[in-house]
């Protein structure tokens, strides 16, 4: 029997189980595959569960007792999925995230991406209309798409199968490139930016990159089954990778005090998530956050107007006029070539 035939004759057994099936009840029904020599006839069954394993079959082994017979057996808790049990107008949204996600032109998982949105317009009962969205990677320069979305896959793979990860990376703190050994546990699109996080043996510990700045990248081959790493329990991307631009760890924390005031008093906490907020009076909320990109912060509050005031650090104050006197004299300047034209 072919090996794609028989695996796909295992599973249709197995799932058909509704007890455990033993050793020798597989090789009753696969005598051509597992009825010859006892040593061969259970490495060629190790090599079909190991595939099994790989491919998400949760395939286990229980030990018999007084109620049921030792075997193999499947965990259908683990196997099925939970009914979704979307709406319409929800699988409409979630179709189209997932293809503005795909027409970004580099976006990690392409293939089982695409057939989870052919699964979505199955299950919708009618076609769902092309959406006319598309997520800009604004980190992703003109010519860089293909480069960028092939490495993307190779990390997908590597964060996937636990493999170490060689590459060559650009820092933007430092000049020239670094060769870097990374265990790669798991990547993050933030506005618009996509970052790995892992284990880097250079420098011993956790660290972040870009992946528009690696340069090139080798994932390790060697027993491709095998995981040369495991992920730490307590590891989380969150606690790595920036959400908000003033979150980029470029300098110290610094704790910064903003008043905000009007309409932004009541949507303080969704504008800076995590900020301790103080009622000041009616219209008008004190928010401390920890700070590590001044710079960031900066931009942000001058796009939020005069209602947002930032109240200390000095050098946030002096940070903040600095960059809105900026803003001024370049529209300043645009104004007078206006009118001198």
């Amino acid at each position: 029997m072919d090996r794609t035939e028989r695996i796909l004759d295992l599973v249709a057994l197995l799932l058909d189980a509704r007890e455990p099936i033993s050793w020798a009840e597989l090789r009753e029904h696969f005598p051509a595959d597992y009825g010859g020599s006892d040593d061969a006839a259970e490495r060629k069954f190790e090599r079909d569960k190991a595939e099994l394993v790989e491919l998400g079959f949760p395939l286990t082994y229980v030990q018999g007792d007084d109620e049921r017979r030792d075997g193999y057996i499947v965990d259908r808790d683990a196997y099925y999925l939970p009914e979704a049990d979307l709406t319409k107008e929800e699988l409409a949204v979630l179709y189209a995230a997932g293809s503005a996600a795909l027409a970004s032109g580099a976006f990690p998982g392409r293939d089982d991406l695409a057939h989870a949105l052919r699964k979505i317009g199955f299950f919708a009962g009618e076609s769902l209309p092309t959406p006319r969205v598309r997520m800009e990677l604004g980190s992703v320069q003109a010519g860089q798409e293909k480069e960028v979305s092939a490495r993307l896959e190779q990390l997908w793979d590597a964060c996937a199968g636990r493999k170490w990860v060689e590459l060559t990376y650009a820092s933007p703190k430092h000049p020239g490139t670094t060769q870097r050994r990374v265990d790669p546990y798991g990547l993050a699109l933030r506005r618009g930016v996509w970052t790995l996080v892992g284990h880097c043996h250079l420098r011993g510990g956790l660290r972040t990159f870009h992946v528009h700045r690696v340069r090139e990248l080798k994932v390790n081959t060697a027993r491709p089954r095998t995981p040369d790493f495991q992920v730490p329990e307590d590891f989380s991307l969150d606690n790595h990778v920036a959400y908000f631009p003033w979150q980029h760890r470029f300098h110290a924390p610094v704790e910064v005090t903003l008043r905000l005031s009007g309409a932004l008093s009541s949507r303080a906490g969704g504008l800076f998530p995590g900020a301790t907020l103080e009622p000041v009076e009616e219209g008008v909320t004190r928010a401390r956050l920890p700070v590590s990109f001044l710079d960031g912060l900066a931009r942000f509050c001058l796009t939020l107007g005069p209602d947002c005031l930032v109240e200390g650090p000095q050098s946030a104050q002096a940070r903040l006029r600095e960059m809105g006197a900026r803003v001024v004299n370049r529209h300043a300047d645009a104004q007078e070539d206006k009118v001198s034209a």
